[in-house]
Order: structure tokens, then sequence, then C-alpha cells
């Protein structure tokens, strides 16, 4: 079964451990690439056209979970207006509160 790719307001979530960072896509891919080989025939590609793409299974990196990832907000993402810094400020400010 095809697994959701995150988008710019969502994120992967492993439902079995909380990861949020570590994970191994398998997906497939058709593509047409502008291939250019030199003269010493040495091949490089210079332009990629994704025609297609699915992905196939998310396997979480620390607990080995399959078919438990899920699909969650992005911190920040659904508040109007959000240029991004909020989060950085506070978490600057977090550590100069203690006392």
């Amino acid at each position: 079964m095809p697994v959701p790719l995150p988008t710019a307001t969502t994120r992967w979530r492993c439902t079995l451990c909380g990861n949020l960072t570590r994970f191994d896509v398998t997906r497939s891919s058709r593509v047409v690439e502008y291939v250019h080989l030199d003269l010493a025939g040495e091949p490089s590609v210079e332009e990629t056209e994704v025609l297609a793409e699915t992905v196939e299974s998310v396997r979480c990196r620390w607990c080995n979970a399959v078919d438990r990832i899920e699909l969650v907000d992005r911190p920040g993402a659904a508040a109007d207006g959000d240029d991004g810094n909020s989060s950085a400020e506070s978490a600057a400010g977090g550590g100069s509160a203690s006392g």
C-alpha cells in the first residue's frame, strides 16, 4: 500500500516509538534524465524530470516498524503569518529563563 508523502505542512511520525527524523524509504520512480557524456565517456546527469513516483514503504530507523508511519502536522505550519522565526526565538529564550 503506498504511503503518502509529507507536504509543506505535514511530516512522518512512527506511531510505535514516536520517531520524527529517521526513516528508510522504498520508492519507485519513473524519470527522464538528460545525460551528458564528456569526451572520455564519463556520464553526468544534468537534468532529471520525475514522471511518476510512488513511496512503497516507510520503515522507522529506530524501532524497525513498517506500516506504522503516519502523517502529522509540522509545528507552526498551521499558524497564519508564521515566518519560521518564532520557534527559534522561543528555543533561544528557553535556556536563559532558568535561575
